[in-house]
Parts: C-alpha cells; structure tokens; sequence
C-alpha cells in the first residue's frame, strides 16, 4: 500500500522512494512555509522540486517518514482521486502582470476552490490565462479560459502527454460569472456523459458540433439576454454510444482473457468492473495518457508489481 499523500516516484534495487505535493491554490506560498518546506525536506534526505502544475513536490522520501513529514508540514496529507482535477494553473493577470487583460487570479482561485480533487471519468487540467499570451498553456488544459480585452475565452478538450491535443475554441467574451457558469456546464456533461476518457477524447467521440450544442444549450438556459447560437439540428438530441476500445491501441474485446500484453485503457473499457482492482494495486491513473497504450506487463514493472498476481485479480473478476 502507499502512504498516505504519497505517490511512488522510483524504483531502485528494489528500494523505493516516495515523493509529496502539497497542495498551493496558484503558486501562492508565504515566505514562513517555503522555509518550512526546505527544513523538512533537508530534514528527512528530500529534494525540492517545481512542478508544472504550480506546486512544491519533494520526492526522495521513505515510506516510513510521510506521516512524520505531513504532521511537521502541519498539513493534511494531499488525498484525492487519481481520476480528478488535479491542477488549475492560473497566470499573474492583470493584477501583477503589464500584458493581463483580466483578473486571472481571482478566476483561477475560484475555480480551484470548487473543483480540485472532485472526482471526474478521468484526470482534467484546467487553465487560467490573463491574456492571449496563454502562460497557463490553455490550449492544453481540458479546459482552458483565457481572458481578452473583451471578455474571457472557453476552450475545451486540449492535453499533452503522448496522445497531445490542442484544444477547441467553444465561447468568446463572456463576463465573470458567465464565465463560471460555462465551466460548471461542461463539468456536469463531461462527468454525465464521459467514459474513463480525457476531455479531448470525449469531444472526438461523440463530435465537437454534439458537445458545443449540448453545453451550449444548457448554458443559455441561465443566461438572460443574450442571443443563443443555433444548434445544428444534425447534432441536437443525438444518443451518446460508448465504444470500447475505440480511443486505444489496443484489441481487446469483450469475452477475451487479460493477458500481460492487454492495454490498460482497453481493459477498464471492456471490463468496467477491472477498476478497483487496478486501484488496489496501488495503479490509481487510469485515464492518463499512458494507459491508452501500455500494456499490463510494462505497468507492472514500472510500479514494481507482480504482473501475474495482477492478471489473476483482474481476471477473476471479469
């Protein structure tokens, strides 16, 4: 099992290492806890590292430390679902930065506190963009808001990653609250309608004239006003249809055997009921990019599992 907060980050001669990433709404950190950070990390053997996502990880640690770390750091340990918001990145805006066109950080803080770490059918990034300058890379955040002299901008369905995808233009010019409004949406379709599948993958299935109609509609529902675009009428109201292992590189279908060389993405597809035990072997990211086209056998060694007591659970369940 993991430690709690943890994630395993190394495998070497059979000793592993362990890494923390405290949670920082932006990058804001105040001085006391940066020092609190470094006393702890030099403390227990750890290096500090900067992460994309606008946090402090220290990774280095032994299992045995974590719960001593978080109780020094005199934090919760950082729990969430794999599957989940896992950042918002959010730009200086125009609140320390000459080039914001708007307030990036109070967006981007809101959005943080309704959404990081609610659970999703996959992992999601969101981005906060002050100006069209895009330091929060929106055009690959699931879902990216960038802000304008007129407004703020929504695109959807950007990722990187092995599988990189930039991302669609879905609204313009839309106002604070409008703003909001329209990420709310989108949250609440994508985890109706999702499979374990990022943002972009979803749009690519069902069609991005079915996903803007959709959000869309119910987004000028709570907003007075304005004119509603039209909805192609090729698109309005059409059945969203799973497909199994469409999104993958692999060729499992339903009634076949796990076998080492099965892809992760294919199996939790064909075999939904695969997902707990994928989790109780401590391999939580199952939506990531990765998991589109690694097999069983490489995940297995990557998280120093036994790849046979893996593909027993799996296939007793299935």
């Amino acid at each position: 099992m993991l430690p709690k907060g943890a994630n395993l980050q190394k495998i070497r001669d059979e000793n592993r290492t362990y890494a923390i990433t405290p949670h920082l709404p932006g990058g804001f950190i105040k001085p006391d806890l940066m020092r609190k950070y470094a006393d702890v990390a030099e403390k227990y053997h750890g290096v500090m590292k900067l992460t994309s996502a606008q946090r402090v990880m220290i990774t280095g640690l032994k299992a045995e430390d974590i719960e001593n770390i978080w109780q020094e750091l005199d934090m919760k340990p950082a729990m969430g679902f794999a599957n989940c918001v896992r950042s918002v990145k959010i730009c200086p805006g125009n609140v320390f930065c000459k080039r914001g066109k708007q307030d990036s950080i109070k967006l981007g803080m809101e959005l943080d506190k309704l959404y990081h770490k609610k659970e999703m059918p996959s992992r999601m990034k969101l981005g906060v963009a002050g100006c069209q300058n895009s330091c929060a890379e929106v055009y690959i955040k699931d879902i990216g808001v960038m802000g304008t002299d007129l407004g703020w901008d929504v695109y959807v369905g950007g990722s990187a990653g092995s599988h990189p995808r930039l991302a669609d233009l879905l609204i313009e010019g839309l106002d604070y609250d409008e703003a909001l409004h329209i990420v709310d949406v989108i949250v609440r379709y994508y985890q109706k309608n999702a499979d374990i599948e990022r943002v972009g993958q979803f749009i690519d299935r069902i069609g991005l004239k079915k996903f803007k109609a959709d959000v869309l509609a119910e987004f000028y529902k709570g907003v007075s006003n304005t004119t509603q675009p039209l909805v192609p009428s090729s698109e309005e109201g059409r059945e969203i249809v799973p497909v199994a292992g469409g999104l993958t590189e692999g060729t499992l279908v339903l009634g076949d055997k796990i076998t080492a060389d099965s892809v992760i993405s294919d199996i939790i597809r064909v075999y939904p009921q695969t997902i707990p035990v994928f989790r109780s072997f401590g391999m939580g990211c199952l939506g990531c990019p990765s998991a589109t086209g690694e097999a069983v056998s490489k995940a297995a060694g990557i998280h120093g599992l036994d790849v046979d007591e893996i593909l027993a659970g799996l296939n007793k369940v299935i």
